[in-house]
């Protein structure tokens, strides 16, 4: 078992380049990747389903602990990305497939992956953890209804069956895996050291499909896209740092908020823009997914770095 453990935290841990290296195979070699496309809303689900496993009562007590903190997170997740998602569209006057697929990725919740670059930077992960999880679970409701609210003119969103799919494929797994956690705890310790290994196998699948199925449009756009996806990240974090430094958070809290806000659950859109819209609906996110990774790390990095420079 100890050689798993190692396996899969290693994998986990050089999850970005892994990412790159699957998104490269996608694009040139979509015909092995293609055939992947209905297996998409599965491997989201277990991904899910592995975040339901790490999961304890204690992570939801952090909303009655500070309630404020909590919501204020969530606020500025489900606020900020949205609105810089239409603001980029309109200022790079994005196709409306890719336009739509921006906004997208702006409405969904924040990734699991923001829990590990918050614990890098030294930054509070019990709060990291809890926003994570509340907006995960409001995602059912709020994603598509901002979606409408940004994206109505661009394509009918079919708003009541994409909340019965968050709620199928986000949903139900995380509370099945929250439920299979209290009943089993001490006999998962063998899947858990599994769950970074499971998760970094569903998401390059997602992401070389989704780049496999977008050849065209990257071909065609590619550069264009890229940056858009860069600058959303990238202000993301600044307003998110911002707006918690507005509110008087101490440096671990600015720093939770600040990782939460840029870094998206960009598996969830990447599925969502396959199953309802297009493959080019689907890329930002899948851009998305490979970038955030990447930045999150440099933003960690950057923060140790400053921390030992200030002898913190």
């Amino acid at each position: 078992m100890q050689g798993l453990r190692q396996l899969s935290t290693f994998i986990g841990q050089t999850f970005a380049l892994w990412a790159i290296v699957f998104a490269i195979a996608g694009f040139t070699a979509p015909q092995v990747f293609t055939p992947f496309k209905p297996a998409i809303p599965y491997a989201l689900g277990i991904i899910m389903f592995g975040m339901g496993l790490t999961l304890r009562a204690r992570d939801f007590a952090e909303i009655l602990r500070r309630p404020f903190q909590v919501l204020l997170g969530v606020v500025a997740q489900f606020l900020i990305m949205p609105l810089l998602a239409v603001l980029l569209v309109h200022v790079f006057s994005l196709e409306p497939m890719v336009a739509l697929g921006v906004i997208l990725v702006g409405c969904c919740p924040g990734g699991t992956a923001s829990n590990v670059m918050t614990y890098l930077a030294r930054g509070d992960v019990a709060l990291s953890v809890t926003i994570t999880a509340c907006s995960t679970l409001l995602a059912p409701f709020l994603t598509p209804l901002l979606l409408e609210l940004y994206a109505h003119k661009t394509v009918d969103i079919a708003v009541g069956a994409m909340m019965l799919s968050i709620v199928d494929m986000v949903l139900l797994p995380i509370v099945g895996g929250i439920i299979i956690n209290r009943l089993f705890d001490r006999h998962l310790q063998v899947l858990r050291d599994a769950l970074p290994l499971i998760s970094v196998v569903c998401i390059v699948l997602i992401l070389a499909s989704v780049v496999a199925l977008s050849k065209g449009a990257i071909a065609k756009s590619g550069m264009i896209i890229f940056g858009v996806v860069i600058l959303h990240n990238l202000l993301g974090y600044l307003l998110g740092l911002l707006a918690a430094r507005a509110a008087g958070f101490n440096s671990a809290q600015r720093r939770a908020i600040m990782i939460e806000v840029g870094m998206q659950n960009s598996a969830l859109g990447a599925t969502l823009g396959t199953k309802y819209f297009s493959p080019e609906a689907a890329l930002p996110s899948a851009i998305f997914s490979v970038w955030h990774n990447i930045s999150g790390a440099l933003v960690a990095n950057i923060c140790t770095w400053w921390d030992k420079r200030h002898g913190k």
